[in-house]
């Protein structure tokens, strides 16, 4: 059993079969409630469940955390022990990483947002408590250039999204 932290509209959490989660914006959790799932109103910050009882938790996104080293603090202590921690996130060093970067100025939704390095996600990752990290890529090409859904490869350097799992210790 999990939860997705930043549920946003359920679409992560209902395609991959995830039923709970924390939203705290309250357009997006009305709209994952629309999908069937469970939702709470809190943050990354302060997860309100009890110590070890997840099997994982999952992230779509950090960038708009407002502190990713105590979300990963908070993941980590409702992890149960040898139980996961999965990130997906943009990396802020590929082509789409810096798009996003220089978007922000220009963005309403990215304005605030703060992008990482696949080396920083991976040192906060470690002093949080997490071990044996296993990383996927994908979006190789432009947005634009995409025509249909490119194969996940090992490791990072060439895609842009980036997939990090990690066992809790």
């Amino acid at each position: 059993m999990g939860i997705e932290v930043g549920m946003g509209s359920g679409r992560y959490a209902k395609a991959l079969g995830i039923k709970e989660g924390v939203e705290p914006a309250t357009n997006m959790r009305n709209l994952a409630i629309e999908k069937g799932l469970e939702v709470v109103k809190a943050t990354a910050e302060h997860l309100p469940y009890k110590d070890l009882h997840f099997d994982f938790v999952l992230f779509v996104t950090i960038c708009h955390l407002d502190s990713f080293p105590k979300a990963l603090k908070e993941a980590n202590r409702v992890i149960k022990k040898g139980g996961h921690v999965i990130i997906a996130f943009i990396d802020k060093g590929s082509k789409l990483g810096i798009e996003y970067e220089e978007k922000k100025g220009r963005s309403t939704f990215y304005k605030n947002a703060r992008f990482y390095l696949t080396s920083e996600v991976e040192d906060l990752l470690k002093a949080s408590g997490f071990k044996n990290l296993v990383f996927s890529q994908t979006l190789f090409e432009d947005l634009k250039n995409i025509q249909k859904a490119e194969e996940p490869k090992e490791g990072t350097g060439e895609g842009s999204f980036v997939v990090v799992r990690a066992t809790k210790k």
